[in-house]
């Protein structure tokens, strides 16, 4: 079996995983860690999914991802866990540390010289400041959607056709969702160069992007990490560029584990600390739920 040595990342950005529900692709992202060494990790919100959690929906592909972000945290990776709208109970316990590990509402970064503000983005979002309700009915909805489309992409593959994206599709062709998402960008672009800041990087919306927005004080460069249900997008930092990471275009990280060996030894020789820390978590953070 080879050994394929990880990628050295100097940060990488993941968001919008969830983390507990049916449509979560948490094999795909458990390989892509796999495949990584970042100096810094930003887990950019909603990566587990607590208002799903009433499902007890949490299977063994989904606990190898905890397991994996734990393995960077005892390895020494700087974690910060930026909340988001899904898993907002854990805003409660802002600035909560452990080792390398820390929860937090936004984090600020000079990046070789430039400054970098991360936030998960939902503040923008009006659903989420006046009708929750209604955002986490839209969030039932989304997740049954995504619930069809698999089952559908299984049939699909077994006759040798190409996965489809109902969600991604909609989205793309509703005028008022891009109008939305072109107001996201706007107006965190916006703010970014009114602070000053020089990379503006955000989750939420499911849209993986990376480009320059300009208005008349200034420019940014705004991006999004997308998401690990349709897009399976990461952004990744490394010899002072910015990239937008597609695990479809990976071909190391779609090498299945039994084909691929990667530190595995080291996985299984920490996954005993991991497995302390976690409970440490759950006591800290009371989600008895977690442990079921």
């Amino acid at each position: 079996m080879k050994k394929i040595k990880k990628r050295k990342l100097d940060i990488a950005v993941i968001s919008d995983v969830h983390l507990g529900t049916f449509g979560c692709r948490a094999t795909e992202l458990h390989n892509y860690l796999k495949t990584i060494n970042p100096k810094t990790l930003i887990l950019n919100g909603d990566i587990i999914d607590i208002w799903q959690f009433n499902k007890r929906y949490f299977p063994k592909p989904h606990m190898k991802v905890i397991k994996a972000l734990m393995s960077f945290i005892t390895s020494g990776t700087k974690v910060y866990y930026i909340t988001g709208n899904h898993d907002e109970m854990l805003r409660r316990f802002k600035d909560f540390s452990l080792g390398s590990f820390e929860i937090v509402n936004k984090v600020v970064l000079d990046i070789d010289g430039k400054k970098g503000w991360f936030f998960h983005g939902d503040v923008f979002d009006v659903t989420m400041q006046h009708s929750k309700w209604l955002a986490k009915l839209g969030g039932i909805g989304y997740d049954t959607l995504i619930m069809i489309n698999t089952a559908v992409n299984w049939i699909s593959e077994q006759f040798g056709y190409g996965r489809l994206s109902f969600s991604k599709k909609i989205k793309n062709g509703v005028k008022s969702a891009v109008k939305f998402i072109n107001n996201f960008e706007t107006t965190a672009s916006d703010i970014a160069i009114s602070e000053g800041y020089d990379y503006v990087v955000c989750g939420h919306i499911h849209q993986p992007e990376m480009r320059v927005i300009q208005n008349e004080e200034g420019e940014t460069i705004y991006m999004n990490s997308g998401d690990w249900i349709e897009n399976l997008t990461a952004l990744e930092y490394n010899n002072k560029e910015w990239k937008l990471y597609e695990y479809e275009k990976d071909e190391l990280a779609n090498k299945t584990p039994n084909n691929i060996e990667i530190n595995d030894l080291e996985f299984v020789q920490g996954e005993q600390s991991n497995s302390q820390l976690f409970e440490e978590l759950l006591i800290e953070f009371n989600i008895k739920k977690f442990s079921k």
